[in-house]
């Protein structure tokens, strides 16, 4: 009798655990970032608590928070608002701000015991973990896992971190955006480009984002050339032409809305929001220095984030960062640095360029001394939890 032996296939993981295996591994990065934040919004809890103010209402109301709830219960506008003896207009168009952060939280709250704000802040605390879990995935590919979790700790402490915990945008765009980015790396076109689409739709620096992915197909579709293999070329291009679907798409139905080519240019315009080439951030960053009076604070630090940027991307780019981070960050400093809107907004624009935070990451792993690591992270914590009380509570501009 012949006995036929089998040959047992390895078995393939389901979806479901392949995500808790990543899970598992990125818990160290997750915890650790959550507990830095918890530091930040206690500090904030017992901040509002001591200027007899709801630290709930503050946190999911503040600045830009309470346009994106505005969008999210009546919709936007139908023109621009008319202007004031030409000085400027009476109200601001809320086309600015893009619709995919407002739709979500049309959905939060229609499925959910919340209210309008509460849903708001309810997504940006679970976008920032995402967020958080993106930054670990790719600082893990790029350098390993210790400067993956160093990299996530290390955007938990930013001077501008408070922003992780309020109702804004930056959040969820951070979170697609670092996801966006890791598909990249690991060549998952489609995937890059429906996240890349997602971050169009949620802020304008999702440019940032397709132009990463731009560079990234360009360089792929010249490696598949030298390989022979033209035929595989068409999922980086379906994903590109995916991603700009969402930056784009929005732009275009603002200037539909409007009845002009230039529509969203000229909602833009009417917030002082537009493009000098850095001449308006030169002459803050001027003003600061040269001035005799005090500068304040907020001034200050914006000066010091924006120079720290310039010097974390010259590194960046000597460690040989894989060129999507770069094109990333580089996209990004170029838009908060050239931008004429608020100067304080400029430290909140570069609060997603998390690739400039990976030669630091890569630093703090190589101090030899766990309580060296530990006293840094600690007075990082609490320095930037003292430092977002202020920007919230005290602080009387906008972020």
């Amino acid at each position: 009798m012949t006995t036929i032996k089998t040959v047992d296939t390895p078995r393939v993981p389901l979806p479901s655990q392949r995500v808790r295996a990543a899970l598992r591994d990125a818990a160290p990065a997750l915890l650790g970032y959550a507990a830095v934040r918890a530091v930040g919004v206690v500090v904030l809890i017992y901040w509002g608590h001591a200027r007899g103010q709801s630290w709930l209402r503050k946190l999911s109301t503040i600045w830009d928070a309470n346009w994106y709830a505005n969008v999210a219960v009546h919709g936007y506008g139908h023109s621009l608002p008319a202007m004031s003896n030409g000085h400027g207009p009476t109200v601001h168009s809320n086309m600015a701000f893009f619709p995919l952060y407002p739709a979500a939280i049309r959905v939060v709250r229609a499925i959910t015991p919340f209210d309008t704000h509460s849903s708001a802040l309810a997504i940006a605390w679970v976008a920032s973990l995402a967020a958080a879990w993106g930054i670990f995935a790719v600082g893990s590919w790029c350098y390993g896992r210790q400067v993956g979790i160093a990299a996530t700790l290390l955007w938990g402490v930013l001077p501008q971190a408070v922003i992780e915990s309020l109702a804004y945008t930056e959040p969820l765009f951070t979170a697609l955006a670092a996801w966006s980015l890791y598909a990249v790396l690991t060549r998952r076109w489609l995937w890059a480009g429906v996240l890349c689409a997602l971050a169009g739709l949620t802020r304008p620096s999702g440019a940032a984002v397709l132009a990463a992915v731009g560079f990234a197909v360009g360089a792929e579709l010249l490696r598949l050339r030298r390989l022979g293999q033209p035929a595989k070329a068409w999922r980086p291009c379906l994903g590109l032409l995916i991603g700009a679907a969402g930056l784009f798409g929005y732009v275009g139905w603002v200037d539909l809305r409007l009845g002009r080519w230039d529509g969203y240019l000229a909602v833009q315009h009417q917030w002082n929001s537009n493009f000098d080439f850095g001449h308006s951030t030169a002459r803050h960053i001027a003003a600061l220095l040269l001035h005799s009076t005090p500068s304040p604070l907020g001034g200050i630090v914006v000066t010091l984030i924006l120079c720290a940027a310039a010097v974390l991307f010259a590194l960046s780019s000597a460690n040989r960062q894989p060129l999507p981070l770069l094109v990333y960050s580089a996209m990004l400093m170029v838009m908060a640095v050239g931008d004429t809107g608020f100067f304080n907004s400029r430290s909140r624009f570069l609060l997603p360029a998390f690739p400039l935070l990976l030669p630091l990451a890569t630093g703090l792993t190589r101090v030899r001394s766990r309580a060296s690591r530990v006293v840094l992270l600690s007075s990082a914590t609490i320095a930037s939890a003292l430092y977002g009380g202020f920007l919230v509570y005290v602080y009387n501009h906008a972020l």
